[in-house]
């Protein structure tokens, strides 16, 4: 499935571009003027303290929330105002903190659903069609993600690091352009962590599209990420490479000084 926008816009220009973001909730800020980009391939890492405006910024980003000024660009477009269906169809895959899966659907069924949403047909979601080019994806993913031996099996049967696994793959069921990870290591049992990473950076190669991770886990961020913006009461304290934020004495201060 091809998006026709991409076509008209320079190789180097940012996937995702965030201009000046502002969101208060009464007289508390919670975003306070923060602006980054996204570069195409790129991992891009979100970390900060509790509180520090990440999932704000996070919901914005994904048209739960509309900013109270600034503005949010993909690919060159301006898509402030556009809610989270929209957003999908241009191009803007997601997962969750909590779990989407339906888990009296077989995985494979769960992946299938989770593109036909993206298509936005009702009709198809009452019932799916077998075909509709989608098996084929699914299969795809299914093996990328090495949960074959569990791809017939009802979601909610799986252990919690299964059904993650299962959540991330919906969430590039769409071929997204842009994939919005909020904290996909949480409640993962440490032994999957590795795991995770390694399927990201697989995807982030195969796939050539670009991610938005926010994460508590700092190896895995400092792992993973090609660039990190490090968040504080709603500003942007510092954004770099891993060695960068790594030798950043403001940012060692706004942690160890929690």
């Amino acid at each position: 499935m091809t998006h026709p926008h991409h076509h008209d816009r320079p190789a180097d220009a940012p996937v995702l571009r965030v201009t000046d973001m502002k969101k208060a909730y009464g007289a508390i800020q919670a975003v306070g003027g923060v602006s980054f980009e996204v570069r195409p391939g790129e991992i891009f890492g979100v970390i900060g303290p509790n509180g520090a405006g990440k999932t704000t910024l996070f919901n914005s980003m994904l048209g739960q929330i509309t900013p109270d000024s600034g503005r949010i660009e993909l690919n060159g477009e301006d898509v402030t105002a556009l809610g989270p269906l929209e957003l999908n169809r241009k191009g803007v895959g997601r997962t969750f903190q909590t779990l989407q899966v339906f888990g009296k659907m077989t995985v494979r069924d769960n992946l299938i659903v989770a593109a036909q949403e993206h298509q936005g047909s009702l009709w198809g979601r009452m019932f799916a069609p077998g075909d509709s080019g989608l098996g084929e994806r699914a299969d795809a993913l299914i093996d990328q993600f090495h949960i074959r031996h569990v791809a017939h099996k009802k979601a909610g049967e799986l252990s919690y690091g299964q059904q993650k696994l299962v959540d991330i793959a919906m969430a590039f069921m769409s071929e997204p352009d842009l994939v919005l990870l909020d904290e996909p290591c949480a409640g993962v049992n440490p032994s999957l962590v590795g795991g995770i990473s390694t399927l990201l950076k697989e995807l982030n190669r195969s796939r050539r599209g670009s991610f938005v991770v926010i994460e508590h886990n700092m190896d895995f961020v400092m792992d993973l990420c090609h660039r990190i913006m490090v968040m504080v009461e709603g500003q942007v304290l510092a954004i770099g490479t891993p060695d960068e934020i790594r030798g950043n004495k403001q940012v060692l201060d706004a942690y160890l000084g929690n």
